[in-house]
């Protein structure tokens, strides 16, 4: 079997048992962290359905001055938009809430990279929902990459990984920051 349909099979397996266990988490714990806190510019993201929120966190995140950029889907790419907490600013495609204006190219004050994942391994490799957008955009964007994931989606299980995957720095669930070695 391929890691394409291996990584098929295990999204879908892993989507459904975050519907079946999904309960509402807030992920304010990174807020703590020295990497947020001395950060500038964070690239987040707006979270939808069982998805862990980002709500409070992107909100927490304007409140203490940080620039925030959020992504757009271009193609097979993401652009990265500024976004100022306005929800007028946010159109809905797909379910995914999107920000509206121009898109930045300049990332020289990035640093905080906030990802979703349905699932991160101890080597830091997450599995996401399949469309490669993250692993495209990660291998550009500077900084601290950080996943996020609800209580019992960090595994001790190897994912499948293939030579695009790109790790991530830590992972947090609703109780815990995790830092990977590199």
């Amino acid at each position: 079997m391929n890691q394409n349909t291996v990584k098929k099979e295990l999204r879908a397996r892993l989507r459904r048992e975050r519907t079946q266990n999904f309960s509402a988490s807030d992920f304010t714990v990174i807020v703590n962290s020295p990497e947020i806190a001395s950060a500038t510019t964070i690239a987040s993201y707006v979270s939808y359905g069982v998805e862990p929120s980002t709500d409070e966190i992107n909100q927490g995140f304007l409140k203490a001055g940080k620039k925030l950029l959020l992504p757009r889907v271009n193609g097979e790419l993401l652009d990265w938009v500024y976004w100022n907490g306005d929800l007028k600013k946010l159109k809905v495609s797909k379910n995914v809430a999107e920000p509206i204006g121009p898109a930045t190219t300049d990332f020289s004050e990035l640093s905080v990279v906030i990802v979703p994942a349905l699932h991160i391994d101890n080597d830091g490799y997450r599995l996401g929902q399949g469309g490669g957008f993250y692993d495209r955009a990660l291998t550009y964007l500077p900084g601290w990459k950080i996943g996020l994931v609800h209580t019992g989606e960090l595994t001790g299980m190897t994912l499948p990984r293939e030579a695009h995957d790109v790790p991530l720095d830590a992972a947090a669930t609703p109780l815990i920051v995790v830092r990977f070695k590199r």
